[in-house]
């Protein structure tokens, strides 16, 4: 579990982490691989959206979420999100188990 949240709070570091280790995902899925409120998921993709570290795109009904390959320093974010998930063993068992879309 993060303990610290560099990113301005552990929602949008939470979810920093987890897009770095799913590449895309959808904030319903996002929320429950986090076991988080999805309002705080959607409020915290919005945030880390508007300062650029997180790019969406519509896939039909749904919006997609990633880390934004355009932002300045996309690189080292990755790499930054790479070492701190390095000890997140139960982030990365939850998101290997979890299903790649969205349920019809």
């Amino acid at each position: 579990m993060v303990v610290s949240s560099p990113f301005g709070s552990v929602a949008r570091t939470r979810a920093l982490l987890a897009l770095s280790l799913m590449t895309e995902t959808y904030p319903r899925q996002l929320a429950r691989v986090l076991d988080a409120p999805l309002f705080s998921i959607q409020k915290a993709l919005a945030s880390l959206e508007r300062d650029g570290l997180v790019a969406s795109r519509v896939l039909g009904r749904t919006r997609l979420y990633g880390l934004n390959s355009r932002y300045l320093a996309s690189r080292e974010l990755r790499e930054y999100l790479e070492r701190l998930a390095g000890r997140e063993f139960d982030l990365r068992r939850t998101i290997a188990q979890t299903r790649a879309g969205p349920s019809r």
